[in-house]
């Protein structure tokens, strides 16, 4: 049985942002690295979104969407996060690489950050404005993890920017189902992003990317 917030975010207008004339995506992985699915801060949650963000990425690639791993890269002078969480994703070790079964390809792009928004202090900025021959990425599809932590701190930088948000909800994962579906919540009420489970993205950009 459905809690009150599974109802609510489920609630949400089917496809709202299929109803808009959006022309420019961009999937964003957020933190898909060996430490957070399999080592030091591990989210065994995490494993099973790992397929769907797979076969996400296979059509975006296939429809030339461009796709970018934003994740962490920390040095031992980042004090405040790693007193906060421990070392994690350091720099030249094995726990930062991409997990083996998500791993960049040729064209898509990497950037490395070392705080939880994707946007702050990278290049992120650049990358999306100089997209699409420089008109630029209007909406961000957002996968990875933890939806109440990067994917929350990520999602503020891009509405402020005035980038559409969608969510992939099955794309996305957080320590616990409380904070997984706390955060799809706050995503939704604050930023106005649209949740939306992968499938229902793929359909829409099936259509809408010909």
């Amino acid at each position: 049985m459905l809690s009150i917030l599974e109802r609510k975010i489920s609630s949400t207008k089917v496809l709202s942002w299929c109803e808009k004339n959006l022309a420019r995506y961009a999937i964003l992985v957020l933190d898909m690295l060996n430490d957070f699915i399999k080592c030091s801060l591990k989210c065994e949650r995490a494993l099973e979104i790992i397929p769907n963000i797979s076969t996400l990425l296979d059509f975006a690639r296939n429809a030339q969407i461009p796709i970018f791993y934003c994740v962490d890269e920390h040095l031992p002078t980042d004090r405040y996060e790693l007193d906060l969480w421990g070392p994690h994703a350091m720099k030249g070790t094995v726990g930062q690489q991409i997990i083996e079964e998500l791993k960049p390809l040729k064209n898509d792009s990497v950037i490395t950050k070392r705080t939880y928004s994707a946007f702050d202090r990278t290049n992120l900025d650049r990358a999306l404005t100089s997209a699409y021959d420089g008109k630029g990425v209007d909406t961000i599809i957002i996968t990875g993890i933890h939806t109440h932590i990067c994917a929350k701190h990520t999602s503020y930088d891009a509405f402020t920017r005035g980038l559409k948000i969608v969510i992939a909800e099955d794309g996305m994962q957080a320590f616990s189902e409380e904070e997984h579906l706390s955060g799809l919540e706050y995503l939704r009420k604050i930023y106005g992003a649209d949740i939306q489970k992968i499938d229902k993205i793929i359909d829409f950009l099936l259509v809408n990317t010909q």
